[in-house]
């Protein structure tokens, strides 16, 4: 069989001039065939010029079509098509040539030619299609003899052209070792159809599937995709401890063709993700467009999706702003390798620092500022609750205050959830940050403060985002998870009821650039997380996609709450109320803002106490500004009960 296949479908052999005289063969055959219906075999020289004359055409179309030049073995419905299309086009360039040379030029008239060419016509678009099935299949047979490497069997979420494409691909590309056993779609209209040969099977069939033919994997194509169908697919995959495999949208194809190591396991986030989120794209770059942006924390999670995503709005430039250095080179390296390289400005700096804040503003002069700089880890900052003051909020208040020196337009704080009703010394510096930013909003500074007009007052708008966690953030849940699984378990989570909203990253952005657009001044924008998730679930899906079994394979162990964790997060206090925008998606938080005399003075004192080391009475002035403070499991909560005796006493 392979010196049957090297002999026949070598590529020499293959040659597209031997195509076009097969075919060229195959139109005389037809002819023959359509003359012999209409005038039984009674040739004479006219209808030998006839053919000569319909051959000599015919090449000439099929050259110009092309036809010759495609590989058989890989035809598909569209060179069929085109087939139909060349055969039709001679037959019609044919007729019109006979009425100009044959009836005007030599007065010969061949009765019966428009029959002829309609049988004709027939005739010869099948026998060429025929032709290049039979090679096809004959090529597929040999192809599948000469081998003894088992296929791995497999469905195609879809049954659109997408994952037509796909399963094309699969058959075409002997170095993919997957067969197509059929689509899997929720479409009632598509169902039970039969589609390149292959049926279209309800989700519901999966099970049974699997046990037929021995399902190894589903591949979902990534385009075209219908959430809740495909949400429903996976998840009884997943069930079922079938892989689950996202193959690349085909304009990202190398050459036309998907390369192996394209396709990708799916990742948790795929199975997290909402409909997508609607954003107003030309609101935003009417906002940004020829601005000077400053972005702090450039080089975290956040920080960097913003310098993405407000680079492609066209700024002036964007002044990258972070302490870290290398993960700020790698963003670096990575936009100058882009199309924006010559748009950004490198800034190393903490916000900590006054001169050097003071410096940046004054060689940048930013008309918008992104402040995404602020530790985050809750744990760490439990044990460090000095540096959590440093940055989150004497770092904010430090930037924010040059921000209304220079006169910028907008300041945009990146907060949290757990600014609300918190539990722990990050959420609540967070949230000693958003009163002090909101303070500022409607201020009349005097001359002397900020050097600047006291007519014009507060020139700067602050706003104020919050959202929960982002997906494949440094230090989330999910990199933990994976690399546990990757070591064989076990997969570590503190609490068996532990949930949390999650948001993709670049959507937790777009939403950052929405909220800006909108933001007047003041507000605290809050975005809709969808529903929390369980973590105990999150960590069970991650194990099953990993093709393994939760409490037999890899092991679920409880660890308990660490230092300031929460059983579950909010967006909102109690007294808080929300108000709707016009993006359904984002939310404005409506509290009565503290004012700036009293936040400003209550933090002074806070920084005095953190200057001098005095942590428990740091965290009591933080439980004495913030009432709804309450430690929970950490070190701290002996200040709770010390504030309620004190309460009591008096």
């Amino acid at each position: 069989m392979i010196y049957l296949k090297n002999l026949l479908f070598q590529e020499k052999f293959h040659s597209r001039w031997l195509i076009l005289v097969i075919d060229l063969m195959v139109v005389l055959l037809s002819l023959w065939t359509s003359l012999y219906f209409k005038n039984r075999l009674q040739f004479d020289p006219i209808s030998l010029y006839y053919m000569m004359f319909y051959c000599a055409n015919a090449v000439l179309v099929f050259m110009i079509m092309k036809i010759h030049t495609c590989i058989i073995r890989y035809s598909n419905t569209r060179d069929m098509m085109r087939i139909l299309i060349t055969v039709l086009a001679s037959n019609i360039t044919f007729l019109l040539l006979y009425n100009l040379f044959f009836t005007f030029y030599l007065k010969i008239d061949v009765r019966g030619l428009v029959d002829v060419l309609l049988i004709n016509f027939f005739i010869t678009s099948s026998m060429l299609m025929c032709m290049r099935i039979i090679i096809k299949d004959v090529f597929k047979f040999i192809e599948a003899t000469s081998y003894k490497v088992e296929k791995e069997n497999v469905l195609i979420y879809g049954s659109n052209e997408p994952s037509i494409l796909i399963k094309n691909a699969l058959e075409a590309q002997k170095g993919f070792m997957l067969n197509v056993q059929g689509f899997i779609d929720n479409g009632v209209d598509r169902v039970s159809k039969i589609i390149e040969q292959k049926r279209v099977y309800p989700i519901k069939s999966i099970e049974s599937l699997k046990k037929r033919f021995d399902i190894k994997s589903l591949l979902i194509t990534a385009e075209d995709i219908k959430v809740d169908g495909k949400r429903e697919a996976v998840e009884k995959c997943i069930e079922l401890g079938i892989k689950v495999i996202v193959v690349p949208s085909s304009d990202q194809w190398i050459n036309g063709k998907p390369n192996l190591n394209q396709f990708q396991d799916l990742k948790i986030e795929d199975l997290l993700e909402r409909k997508p989120i609607k954003i107003c794209n030309e609101h935003i770059l009417g906002e940004i467009k020829g601005k000077r942006i400053l972005i702090t924390g450039a080089a975290g999670s956040i920080g960097s999706e913003l310098v993405r995503q407000v680079l492609m709005y066209n700024p002036e430039f964007v002044v990258l702003c972070d302490r870290a250095e290398t993960p700020l080179h790698d963003i670096q390296m990575e936009i100058e390798d882009g199309l924006y390289g010559n748009r950004t400005r490198i800034f190393i700096a903490d916000i900590q620092n006054t001169g050097r804040i003071n410096t940046l503003f004054n060689t940048y002069r930013p008309q918008i500022v992104f402040h995404a700089a602020a530790y985050k880890h809750v744990p760490m900052m439990e044990n460090n609750p000095t540096e959590a003051i440093l940055t989150n909020v004497w770092g904010t208040k430090n930037l924010a205050d040059i921000s209304i020196e220079y006169k910028v337009e907008k300041f945009v704080m990146i907060s949290t959830d757990k600014a609300v009703r918190p539990t722990n010394i990050m959420g609540a510096s967070k949230r000693i940050a958003e009163m002090y930013i909101q303070s500022l909003n409607n201020l009349l500074f005097e001359d002397h403060f900020f050097n600047s007009d006291p007519a014009k007052g507060n020139q700067t708008r602050f706003i104020t985002t919050r959202f929960g966690n982002v997906l494949g953030s440094n230090g989330s849940v999910i990199p933990r998870f994976k690399a546990q699984i990757e070591k064989g378990g076990p997969v570590t989570v503190t609490h068996p009821d532990i949930t949390r909203y999650f948001m993709t990253i670049p959507e937790a952005v777009q939403l950052v650039l929405e909220a800006e657009v909108m933001g007047k001044g003041g507000e605290i924008f809050l975005f809709d997380m969808g529903e929390p998730v369980k973590i105990a679930d999150l960590a069970a899906n991650m194990i099953k996609m990993a093709g393994l079994v939760p409490g037999k394979d890899i092991q679920i162990v409880y660890t308990g709450l660490r230092p300031g964790e929460k059983l579950y997060e909010e967006l909102l206090n109690a007294e808080e109320e929300v108000i709707p925008t016009y993006n359904k998606d984002i939310k404005i938080s409506k509290n009565i803002p503290v004012s700036y005399t009293k936040i400003n003075n209550l933090i002074k004192d806070l920084l005095e106490l953190n200057l001098h080391n005095e942590v428990d009475l740091m965290v009591s002035k933080m439980k004495t500004i913030l009432p709804d403070y309450i430690s929970n499991n950490s070190q701290y909560e002996k200040l709770d009960i010390k504030l309620i005796d004190k309460h009591m006493v008096n």
